[in-house]
């Protein structure tokens, strides 16, 4: 006859080979009150932790070409590389220049985003000044008949420094390449009258939302014809109290912006939705 024992000791938990590679930095945090080691027990530990690494990045060895590239290197090491990595390498023409134009789209972005020191240096006036010309807009400033813009030469006439007393009245943006990273550029401009986004192509709903919250109490004119916009960005427009002229391609295109359009006119009666003047 065979007695059956309990046995009470707690068998050690099996490691996983995944766990074992693991940099430190990925070590799954333990459960319970932290155990209090001997230094030197600790210090072993993260010893064989880096020890049994797969490898070391190249970013992290010391004394080679590679370490220069730390700087550029993401802490967070997350799937996206390992996903990249994981897709067939396409050289073909189209691939190529399909990754050149994400790439210019992507450094475009970036340079168009707000500048604190830009705007504290020049004011928000000018400052949005510059941005808006250097792109190939125009603007024209109170008390003034004449639009600022590049001439042929990529030449334009605006002051390096603050200047008290020029305000902006006035702000075409038609036609231009706007991200919406740049759209915080165009902020607390208290006596801006006009501003137009035709055929701004990239001008969406969040473009909308983010320009209806940049401080614009005096617009009173606001042009979105050939922009992206839909009828539920127009929601937003009642963060601009003054408005009270608004160009769309079309108000009775369907029964949602006519819905939206009488809302609109409900809340600001002084405001005319239209689609042309």
């Amino acid at each position: 006859m065979y007695k059956l024992v309990r046995h009470t000791s707690k068998l050690p938990v099996a490691l996983n080979r995944a766990n074992v590679h693991k940099g430190s930095s990925t070590d799954i945090t333990p459960v319970g009150p932290k155990i209090d080691l001997d230094p030197d027990i600790e210090q072993r530990m993260q010893d064989d932790k880096r020890r049994l690494q797969w490898r070391t990045p190249y970013s992290e060895r010391p004394d080679t070409f590679y370490s220069v590239f730390k700087l550029f290197a993401s802490e967070n090491r997350n799937s996206e590389l390992v996903e990249k990595m994981q897709q067939p390498v396409d050289l073909s023409p189209s691939a190529i220049l399909e990754w050149w134009q994400k790439r210019r789209t992507a450094v475009e972005a970036q340079m168009q985003k707000f500048l604190p020191e830009r705007h504290a240096t020049l004011g928000d006036d000018i400052a949005t000044a510059h941005f808006i010309v250097h792109r190939g807009g125009s603007v024209r400033f109170r008390g003034s008949t004449k639009w600022v813009k590049k001439d042929e030469d990529d030449e334009y006439d605006l002051p390096r420094h603050h200047v008290p007393g020029m305000v902006l009245e006035e702000v075409r943006c038609d036609g231009m390449t706007l991200f919406y990273e740049g759209m915080e550029n165009i902020q607390k401009l208290l006596r801006l009258k006009h501003l137009s986004f035709e055929n701004v192509t990239l001008f969406n709903d969040w473009y909308l939302d983010r320009i209806s919250g940049n401080t614009l109490p005096s617009l009173e004119k606001l042009n979105l014809r050939g922009t992206a916009i839909t009828h539920r960005g127009l929601n937003c427009l009642y963060r601009l109290p003054s408005l009270k002229v608004l160009l769309i391609d079309d108000p009775e295109k369907d029964i949602l912006w006519k819905l939206m359009v009488a809302t609109l006119e409900e809340w600001n009666p002084n405001l005319r939705i239209i689609s042309s003047e």
